[in-house]
């Protein structure tokens, strides 16, 4: 097995004040390439500390992929740091700095001096292209590692991972099969719970069973060789069978994008009224292309149940749509969640805890909580399920 590893750079992300999302998207990509990654180290613009990490690593790590500080000011230092780290110094690369030259007057622009730096890279590199920005990425073989150093930016990070690294790879190496990884993702069930159900199952070689908790949902992942595709196959709807009613959508789709799937494959048409959410339904379901009537956010107000569900009946008619979802209430009492379709109307009055989450989880979950019933009721399940840990203290249906 191939031994790859990522080291991130840069003060922003070793100290949170960016989110390391190219960290993650190049796990993802590498994982479903067979590449899965052992270890990922991030460092600060420190010079001594970039050497270090890289010496470190060259004795351990088969591949490397380092991402970030090759930019054109005083703290970008891995071209630097590769180069002392090899013993060796840094050169000029006169092909790249045309090409640099010419990036910048097809833009009617002036290539300041700073970005010369851009074009520096150890003398024993190798030149990785970046097709879609200035700076020049490059790879180094140190002991017994091959290191490849690329850009912060993600748009760049990607292209130059999926036209430049990943072919390098595939010709150097034998990569293995990818490992499979079956996913589902469940609301309204604690971690501890779905545990506890799910141990029992025993599992066949080289398989283990994954937990992700990120408030409101959990996601279950079972994942394993490729030689054991079969075996994890047949094993999947015990698993579905305990996720149960709280099962919301398999793989990796997302619950807005199957609700936007659904009702297109319907041919229906949604109207939302959101107060306590703020429009948060709204949004999910407008970036996954939802066919959405129309949409408004109010302020929280008390309403009973009945008025909710009668109003929401209501909109749905006034507005001459298939489906009308509406989330009403003051959260310091309870919310009420309200569906309503031709085939009739259904509502839940529920309580929640205000003293446990902050406000953006408990937006969520209550987001999550009336999707979850367009869901199913697009499925054809039950509207008015067990919930799980959430308390609905009243329902009705006409």
């Amino acid at each position: 097995m191939i031994n790859v590893e990522m080291l991130s750079t840069g003060d922003e992300v070793l100290h949170g004040q960016i989110t390391d999302t190219n960290a993650a998207w190049l796990a993802d990509v590498f994982f479903n390439q067979g590449l899965p990654l052992t270890r990922r180290n991030t460092v600060g613009d420190n010079l001594d500390d970039l050497v270090a990490i890289l010496r470190e690593r060259s004795e351990h790590a088969d591949v490397l992929i380092v991402n970030g500080g090759l930019g054109p000011t005083s703290d970008d230092l891995s071209a630097l740091a590769a180069a002392q780290a090899k013993g060796e110094s840094l050169v000029l690369h006169e092909a790249w700095l045309a090409h640099m030259e010419t990036f910048f007057s097809e833009r009617g622009r002036v290539m300041a001096p700073s970005n010369r730096k851009q074009a520096e890279i150890p003398a024993s590199a190798e030149l990785v292209d970046n097709p879609v920005g200035t700076a020049c990425g490059f790879a180094v073989q140190l002991n017994r590692c091959l290191m490849f150093f690329t850009p912060g930016v993600p748009s760049e990070f990607k292209v130059m991972v999926e036209q430049e690294i990943l072919p390098r790879l595939r010709a150097r190496f034998a990569l293995p099969e990818p490992p499979l990884c079956l996913r589902l993702t469940t609301f309204g069930r604690s971690e501890s719970d779905l545990a506890q159900a799910l141990d029992p199952l025993p599992l066949p070689p080289g398989v283990t069973m994954g937990y992700r908790s990120s408030m409101p949902i959990i996601e279950l992942k079972l994942t394993g060789p490729a030689s054991e595709r079969e075996a994890m196959l047949a094993l999947w709807p015990e698993v579905k069978k305990v996720a149960g009613e709280s099962l919301i959508f398999e793989g990796t789709e997302g619950l807005a994008a199957q609700i936007s799937r659904r009702l297109q494959e319907k041919q229906l048409s949604l109207t939302l009224s959101e107060q306590f959410t703020g429009g948060l339904i709204a949004l999910q379901l407008n970036r996954e292309g939802a066919p959405l009537l129309a949409s408004e956010v109010v302020p929280p107000q008390p309403e009973t149940l009945a008025q909710t569900a009668h109003w929401t009946a209501e909109r749905r008619v006034n507005h001459f749509a298939g489906v009308a979802l509406a989330v009403s209430g003051l959260e310091t009492d309870h919310l009420n969640f309200a569906l309503s379709t031709a085939e009739g109307t259904w509502a839940l009055r529920v309580k929640f805890s205000t003293n446990r989450h902050n406000l953006q989880t408990r937006q969520e979950v209550g987001a999550m909580m009336a999707l979850n019933m367009l869901r199913r009721w697009l499925n054809g399940q039950t509207i008015t399920s067990e919930h799980g840990w959430i308390t609905v203290v009243e329902s009705l249906s006409f």
